[in-house]
C-alpha cells in the first residue's frame, strides 16, 4: 500500500506525525506507518503516536472502525532497535513510555527490571492497546511482518494480506525470547505447537500459508489490498459499533475463562447492547422487513 486516504484528513505539524499517518474517512481511522526506508520499524515516539490514535478511535463516535497499513514493501519489521542502548535496556535519564528511568548510571548500562519494564509499557502497551480497542480494527499486510509487526498484524480483529507479504517470528534469530504478547496470541490463533514451530525456528511464512494455518482472513493480490480493506472497513462502518466493540470483547476474553464466567459475560454484554439505539433499530427493522439504519449509537 503506498499511501493512505486524505478525505476530511487533519495532520499535524508533529514531525513523528509524518512517520504515521492518520486519516479519516467514511468513519473508517486509517493508521499508516510510514518510514518504508526502515520497513516501517516503529520507533518509541511512532509506538506512543499509534497508541494514542487507537484511544482516539476508541472514545470518538465519528470513528467506527479502524485500518493499520503501511507505505512501501514493508509492513513493519519490528521494533526499531537500532536507535537504543545496545543491551537492550534504557540509558539513565531515557523516558520509557513515560516513566523516567531513575537515578545516574552508566551509558548502556542495565539494572534489573529495566528489561521488564520496557516491555511492559512499550511493545504491550501497543498491542494491548489493539485488543482493546472499541471499534473493529483491521490489519491490511502490505509486506514483510516481522517480530512486533507480525504481532501488530495478529492483535488485529481481521486481518488481510497482499499476496506478497510475509510473516515472520524473527526474535530466535537474535537470540530473543519473544514479546509484545506473541506468546499469548499465536497459540490462541493457531495452537501451541504451530505456535512453537515458528517461534522456534524463526521461517518467514509466506501470507497463503498464514492464511492456511488461519492467521490471515484473506490473502488478495498486492494491488488490491487498499480497496478490499476500505470496502472490509467501511462495511463495518455501517454495522452496529457498540454491538461489535462487546462482540470484540467477548469473544477476547472466550479464551482466557471458564463456561460460568463467558456465559455470564455473555448475559451482560447483552443487556448493555439492548440499551443501544442500534439494537433497537436491529429489531424494528427486521420485524418491519426493511434494512436496518445503524448510527453507531
Amino acid at each position: 500500500m503506498t499511501s493512505s486516504p486524505e478525505k476530511s484528513a487533519a495532520k499535524s505539524a508533529d514531525p513523528v506525525d509524518s512517520l504515521v499517518l492518520h486519516a479519516t474517512d467514511n468513519h473508517v481511522a486509517w493508521i499508516t506507518l510510514n518510514r518504508p526506508e526502515a520497513l516501517n520499524a516503529i520507533t518509541p515516539d511512532q509506538r506512543e503516536h499509534l497508541i494514542q490514535h487507537l484511544s482516539h478511535a476508541s472514545c470518538d463516535p465519528g470513528v467506527r472502525a479502524v485500518v493499520i497499513t503501511a507505505t512501501g514493501r514493508g509492513f513493519c519489521a519490528g521494533a526499531d532497535l537500532r536507535g537504543g542502548p545496545s543491551t537492550g535496556g534504557p540509558q539513565a535519564g531515557e523516558q520509557v513510555a513515560g516513566e523516567q528511568v531513575a537515578g545516574e548510571r552508566v551509558a548502556g548500562e542495565r539494572v534489573a527490571g529495566d528489561v521488564a519494564r520496557m516491555i511492559r509499557l512499550g511493545a504491550q502497551r501497543l498491542i494491548g492497546a489493539v485488543l482493546d480497542c472499541e471499534k473493529p480494527v483491521i490489519a491490511a499486510v502490505n509486506g514483510t511482518a516481522a517480530g512486533l509487526g507480525a504481532h501488530l498484524a495478529l492483535a488485529c480483529d481481521l486481518v488481510l494480506a497482499a499476496d506478497s507479504a510475509k510473516f515472520i517470528e524473527v526474535f530466535v534469530r537474535r537470540g530473543l525470547v519473544p514479546d509484545g504478547g506473541g506468546a499469548y496470541l499465536l497459540p490462541r490463533l493457531i495452537g501451541p505447537q504451530r505456535a512453537k514451530e515458528l517461534m522456534f525456528f524463526g521461517d518467514a511464512l509466506t501470507a497463503a500459508d498464514a492464511a492456511r494455518l488461519g492467521l490471515v482472513n484473506r490473502v488478495v493480490p498486492a494491488d488490491d489490498l487498499e480497496k478490499t480493506a476500505r470496502d472490509w472497513a467501511e462495511r463495518l462502518a455501517t454495522g452496529p459499533t457498540r454491538t461489535l466493540a462487546l462482540t470484540k470483547q467477548l469473544v477476547n476474553a472466550s479464551l482466557d475463562t471458564d463456561r460460568t464466567t463467558a456465559f455470564a459475560a455473555e448475559a451482560a454484554a447483552q443487556e448493555i447492547n439492548m440499551t443501544t439505539t442500534d439494537a433497537n433499530e436491529g429489531v424494528a427493522a427486521f420485524t418491519e422487513r426493511r434494512t436496518p439504519h445503524y448510527r453507531g449509537r
